[in-house]
Formats: C-alpha cells, structure tokens, sequence
C-alpha cells in the first residue's frame, strides 16, 4: 500500500474503501452482503493496509456507518475514518448533533474526517463551519472535509473555518476529469486532498460490460454511461486500458485506479462487492505507470465522448422499456 504525504496523524492509504453499498438496497446486494461480505471485506482491508474508510449518514438512513462501525470493531481507533453529513439545515448545533450521532453509530470517540456532503444552495459554509470549528475544539473532529464543492467553494469553505478544509471528495476518474481543471492543482500546491469517488465509473472501466450486457442494478442503470451506445463508443478507452493492463499482468479495473492516484495529492475510494474485488483494489496501489501510459490512456479517454445530459434521458428510458 501506498499512502499519501498530508501530515495528517494518521496516514491516508492511496486506495480506500467507500461504503455506500454497505446496507444501501439501490445497489441489490442482499442481505448476506450487509451481514457477511462486508465484515470480510473491511477485515481484509484492515490486512492489507488500508487506512481510508468513507461513509457518510444518508448512505442506507445509517447502516452504513453502523455496519462499518461493527467490521472495523476494535480497528477503529487506528484507521482514518471519514463520514460525510447530508446538509439539510445545517446551522452550528445541527452539524454538531449530527456528528455525534454519526460517531454513535459507528462506535467511534472520534471522527478523523467529517465531510459536509453537498454544497448547500442556500446555507453559505460560514453558517456550517460555526458547527465544524466546534466539533474541532472538543476533540470529535479531526480534519474538516467537503464533497462535490467547486474550488470557490472550497476556499470560501476554508475562509469560513478559519483553517485548512483538508480534502474536497469528487468524482475522478478517466471518464470523469474535470477535477483537473482547478482542484487538483490547488490540492497538490496547497497540501491538501482530493478523494476519488467513483474511480471506475461505477464499473465501466472494469470492461465488464457492453451494450449486451447492461447493468442490471438500479444505480448503474440510471447511469448515462452505461447506454448501449455509450457502452460501444467507450470500445477505444476500454481496449487501450486492456492495452496497459497486459504489460502490467494487472486487470483494466486496476490500471483505471492507478491512473487516478497517479497523481500525488489523489486517494481513491472504490467500493467492493466481495474480498477478492477487495484485494485486487488494493494491489492497484503498487502499479507504477510510465508517463506514456498514463498519457496514452488520458488521449484514449479524451477521445470517448459520451452522450450525457438531456440528449441521454431518453435514450435512458428506452434502455428502461429494452427498446
């Protein structure tokens, strides 16, 4: 394993584990997987040097954390533990009666990263970091994060708190680069962090499916990417991922997630369905790729251009109706 430089007290692995799917029904894993798999996989992760654990309150109303809270058992105090409050009012005594009911669930004294979810519309972060400056004081928080907030926001953010907003968690991954615009560079000139969700794109990258194989889960179907045509003009960056992931004896899915932490200021958090997904995640952080990897692959994924937005929705919906 690999870990990032933040001088954070506790180290940041490379490749974390997100845990939406912990107790969420939308991604229809079952109830063996809330009670079994995810104990395995988070005591696994633990094995193999993983640190970095993100959940959050809206993630299953909950389970999430509790389920978490539960595999990490005895672990929790060593790892860095990351969850995430659903800023619906979120006014100083809110923030903080929702961390500690987050820290509740999970079992934990302290949080080493509390996330303000969404950017909130009307709420300006002043109103929300009045909360986190508290929870730091007493010792329940340890670094202050954010999610999906552009780079204005997240200097506002860190106006607002007075200190170091440490990590802003977006979507990154080769479909998904405009973290590269501005958020990256201020991370790695700043010292500070930007986590990766969705660093497959919710398994495109895996090369697990094609326009005769859609997903069939609820999340991945309601996902534009996984078009029947998006899944055959994705065909090039798949095949070039292929490419690079048979001069590494590795899988597509692990040279897509070494591409991400390629950068030095990155730490991915795929999600896994069982241990050996678990495992071959975690060994993605020993893959070193040339520069003309990495650069071959970002040309490949320059050159997928998707149909998104309004064109998508319906294209979704007779996707939906198998027309």
């Amino acid at each position: 394993m690999r870990y990032l430089s933040t001088g954070t007290g506790k180290r940041i692995s490379k490749i974390g584990l997100g845990t939406w799917q912990f107790g969420s029904r939308e991604w229809g894993y079952g109830d063996r997987y809330a009670s079994e798999v995810a104990q395995a996989v988070v005591g696994r992760a633990v094995e193999l040097g993983v640190t970095l654990f993100d959940t959050a309150e809206i993630y299953g109303f909950g389970r999430s954390e509790r389920i978490l809270g539960r595999a990490l058992g005895e672990n929790l105090e060593s790892v860095f533990l990351a969850t995430k409050i659903f800023p619906v009012l979120p006014v100083g005594p809110v923030v903080e009666q929702r961390a500690v009911a987050s820290a509740n669930r999970l079992g934990a004294r302290r949080l080493d990263l509390y996330q303000v979810h969404q950017p909130n519309p009307v709420v300006r972060d002043g109103t929300i970091m009045r909360g986190m400056r508290a929870l730091q004081r007493v010792g329940l928080v340890g670094e202050v994060g954010v999610s999906n907030y552009s780079l204005r926001r997240w200097r506002a953010a860190e106006d607002a708190l007075g200190s170091p907003v440490l990590s802003n968690q977006v979507p990154y991954s080769l479909v998904a680069r405009s973290p590269e615009n501005e958020l990256l560079p201020y991370a790695r000139a700043h010292g500070r962090v930007v986590l990766a969700y969705s660093p497959l794109a919710q398994g495109l990258l895996s090369g697990r499916y094609h326009p005769g194989n859609r997903p069939a889960n609820r999340v991945r179907a309601a996902n534009p990417l996984f078009l029947p045509e998006n899944l055959q003009r994705a065909g090039d960056l798949l095949t070039a991922l292929g490419e690079v992931a048979a001069a590494h004896s590795a899988t597509p899915a692990q040279i897509a997630l070494a591409w991400v932490i390629h950068h030095p200021a990155v730490a991915a958090i795929p999600g896994a369905s069982s241990v050996e997904q678990l495992e071959r995640n975690v060994a993605a952080a020993e893959i070193e790729l040339s520069d003309d990897q990495y650069q071959a692959l970002a040309a490949a994924a320059d050159r997928f251009r998707p149909v998104t937005g309004a064109a998508a929705l319906p294209r979704l919906a007779r996707a939906r109706l198998g027309r």
